[in-house]
């Protein structure tokens, strides 16, 4: 850029700071989840929320729009209102996995990236009354009796959905995969013997964990929530898996209001209630910002894009 062309853009580079600081909403700031209330996502964006609001100087709503692995809440916001009144959570891997999987509704370019908020490992569980008491004895059942244990994910192309497929090739079984809208769905169908065994984050089933049995965690290493728990690889089942969730804007939204809500996003993650809150639902807080966050769920994505030419988790 020559001095006369930096010169005429002197002013609007100067004004961009001043006009993040000052800009406010001009209507109730939406966060949409793609699951239904009460899951840990719908958890997750309630109490974003409420240390949003008195930063962003407006107040905040969720919006639960269920369906599709999360696909329907990810395209209304995809296609939604790009003056920074509407926000969109984010679930790792279905995020990258549903365009990959399927002609979806988005893709990673159509958002603008707020930051990661928080991780929590994936987990094997059933009820307390299962017969199954490790998960080598439900692996063996799989494998002597191939499609007929019923387990239950969020959707195709979720979290819980991959830590499956990727079980099973591991191991050469094949469950029943069995689709919900959510987490209370699915921990209500297995209390109900309606399924055997569920993918459900070890969060989730941390806190909700009467009359459950977890079996294993899928984290790179034991969480500290629940240090007598095994991984499985310490099980010899090679899989790591976790829910990443975070947040995004429409792609199209001013770059000086994305940046008011990543310095917001910024000030949420430091603030030592929000931390306790966050820990007391036995979650760690995973704060990557903005463009760092994309940079390296561009190379994840490259991953699952070589995942799915070997094992395509659709048919699974």
């Amino acid at each position: 850029m020559n001095r006369r062309h930096l010169l005429a853009a002197a002013p609007a580079l100067l004004a961009a700071p001043a006009f993040a600081q000052s800009w406010r909403p001009e209507r109730p700031i939406e966060i949409v989840v793609g699951f239904v209330a009460g899951g840990a996502t719908d958890l997750d964006a309630r109490l974003y929320a409420r240390f949003l609001e008195p930063r962003i100087g407006g107040p905040v709503v969720v919006v639960n729009r269920p369906g599709a692995g999360g696909e329907v809440a990810l395209a209304a916001v995809a296609r939604g209102r790009a003056d920074g009144t509407m926000l969109g959570t984010t679930n790792m891997p279905g995020l990258l996995t549903i365009p990959i999987e399927r002609p979806a509704q988005f893709r990673l370019a159509d958002f603008a990236p707020i930051g990661n908020l928080v991780t929590d490992p994936g987990a094997i569980s059933v009820t307390a009354e299962s017969p199954y008491r490790s998960i080598e004895e439900l692996i063996e059942a799989a494998r002597r009796a191939p499609e007929t244990i019923p387990f239950g994910s969020p959707g195709v192309g979720t979290d819980d959905h991959l830590l499956l497929v990727l079980m099973q090739k591991e191991t050469g079984t094949r469950f029943n995969h069995v689709a919900f809208q959510g987490d209370p769905q699915i921990r209500t169908a297995m209390l109900g013997r309606q399924i055997v065994a569920s993918g459900l984050n070890l969060g989730f089933v941390l806190a909700n964990n009467e009359g459950v049995r977890l079996l294993a965690q899928a984290g790179a290493a034991r969480s500290r929530f629940a240090p007598d728990l095994p991984t499985l690889r310490e099980r010899g089942i090679n899989v790591v898996m976790a829910s990443e969730r975070g947040l995004v804007m429409p792609a199209g939204t001013p770059p000086a209001i994305v940046a008011r809500f990543r310095e917001a996003t910024d000030d949420v993650v430091r603030d030592p209630e929000f931390v306790r809150a966050i820990e007391a639902r036995m979650l760690e807080v995973r704060h990557e910002p903005g463009e760092a966050w994309f940079a390296r769920l561009r190379e994840d994505e490259a991953r699952y894009r070589a995942l799915w030419q070997t094992t395509p988790w659709a048919q699974r």
